[in-house]
């Protein structure tokens, strides 16, 4: 995987991978808030990683996903720098006619065995998570990879 970064100005970039391209800018006053900082786009990647894990085991399983939404939230240290992420809690909110075993199964694959990303952090931060059944919490872990 090869990613370009272009300076716009100020703390403006234009990153590109292939055809695919995002903004990255500070807050003001450093940029102008014309997109995501790269810390936001690390939560984003962390999020659509195991999000597109899911989804593709979901799918395989043939089961009805009427709406599938997530949360990252993340910690970040304080006291100095650099500031980093401390932890990390993702939430899996998801409505359909989906066997609450299956599901289960879907996102403690994606923590264990599947995400990359979360593997990556995982080494850093404790990830933990939250899955969510039309609208009635149904379990809880935290991502471990060969620990």
């Amino acid at each position: 995987m090869k990613v370009s970064l272009n300076w716009k100005g100020a703390m403006e970039f234009a990153a590109s991978s292939g055809e695919h391209s995002v903004t990255m800018d500070a807050a003001t006053p450093l940029g102008h808030d014309k997109g995501m900082t790269p810390k936001e786009l690390v939560a984003v990647g962390l999020g659509g990683c195991t999000a597109m894990d899911v989804a593709a085991l979901l799918k395989k399983h043939k089961q009805t996903v009427e709406s599938f939404d997530m949360t990252v939230d993340i910690e970040k240290s304080s006291g100095g720098h650099p500031i980093v992420f401390s932890s990390a809690t993702l939430t899996y909110l998801l409505k359909g006619n989906i066997d609450k075993e299956i599901l289960i199964q879907s996102v403690t694959l994606s923590q264990t065995k599947y995400c990359g990303v979360s593997a990556m952090l995982s080494k850093a931060l404790p990830i933990t998570y939250k899955i969510v059944l039309n609208g009635e919490p149904i379990h809880e872990g935290r991502s471990h990879f060969g620990e």
